[in-house]
């Protein structure tokens, strides 16, 4: 084992997750097409569901949005606390956790919907909804998969909770979403 593999050894789980991302960022990848994405629709506030180390919630409060995250893993939650304590990360589970307020905008970022067991998908869109303003937008991003959350059923579960389909793509850089996409990203509005 050399040097580096040393030390990435050492490193928190969430700090391996997020170095694959420091690196790529260095080389000169924008690595922030999620937080591109969400700003085109100006937002004041967002709650990061299943922020994992707050990677995304991290650049968009660096935008000037103001970011609560929540996600289940301890871990993961310990480097969004480390790289960005300005931010409020809490540790819950987003198919119940009540947060007393709403947001701007509800996003799921990399597969987060998938993450959720299957039995508890639909009640963590329902809780979502619940902590997004009226007028707001729901924004949920995953690989379409065999042991995924098939994206006509989400769409179905978002449209009984009252949200519309506002747009419809197979990346964060915004590429056309066809039958044979491996990705799903939608934008739903909550009713006024």
């Amino acid at each position: 084992m050399d040097e580096n593999d040393r030390v990435t050894a050492s490193l928190s789980r969430g700090d391996r997750y997020d170095l694959t991302y420091d690196l790529r960022a260095a080389a000169g990848e924008d690595v922030h097409g999620e937080a591109n994405f969400v700003t085109r629709f100006a937002p004041r506030s967002v709650l990061d569901a299943g922020c994992g180390t707050g990677r995304v919630g991290r650049e968009l409060f660096r935008r000037g949005v103001d970011v609560v995250g929540v996600d289940l893993d301890a871990e993961m939650l310990e480097t969004a606390r480390a790289r960005c304590p300005s931010v409020l990360w809490i540790e819950g589970d987003i198919s119940v956790i009540q947060l007393g307020r709403t947001f701007d905008i509800g996003l799921m970022a990399g597969n987060v919907i998938n993450f959720v067991s299957p039995e508890a998908r639909r009640e963590t869109i329902e809780n979502l909804v619940r902590h997004i303003r009226p007028g707001g937008l729901l924004i949920n991003g995953h690989s379409v998969r065999s042991d995924g959350c098939p994206p006509a059923l989400f769409a179905e579960w978002a449209g009984a909770m009252g949200l519309e389909l506002v747009e419809r793509w197979s990346t964060w850089d915004r590429a056309e979403f066809t039958s044979a996409s491996e990705y799903a990203l939608t934008v739903h509005r909550l009713s006024d």
